[in-house]
């Protein structure tokens, strides 16, 4: 592993996108709260995701003076939208959520693991 993320671009573009979205989820805009909905995900667990995102970004932008962890939170995000995409596959929520958000989240997560940390 680098000394620092090479190139960090994209780091840092990851962890802006997670923190607006970790913003759109505090009182999730409607967009975010019907996506919830299409999954199934309950209600009273709706309040851990704004940390959850904000954690994550917080630990992208950390990662930059501490690869290791940047590493880690780009893997974890990996996985987190892993699991949503098993979410939206078990609801059979196949539409504009799925394929635009979880796919396309998980691809740039995806990229900037490999492209920042991996290769």
């Amino acid at each position: 592993m680098r000394s620092i993320p090479d190139p960090t671009w994209p780091v840092l573009v990851l962890a802006l996108v997670t923190a607006v979205d970790a913003v759109l989820c505090i009182k999730p805009v409607p967009f975010i709260a019907q996506c919830f909905r299409d999954v199934n995900f309950p209600e009273r667990w709706w309040w851990v995701t704004p940390w959850v995102k904000a954690a994550a970004a917080l630990g992208l932008v950390a990662g930059l003076g501490i690869p290791v962890l940047g590493a880690v939170t780009s893997a974890s995000l990996v996985a987190y939208f892993v699991v949503a995409m098993t979410f939206h596959v078990r609801a059979r929520d196949l539409g504009r959520n799925f394929f635009v958000n979880a796919t396309g989240m998980l691809a740039l997560c995806l990229f900037v693991l490999w492209f920042s940390f991996v290769r």
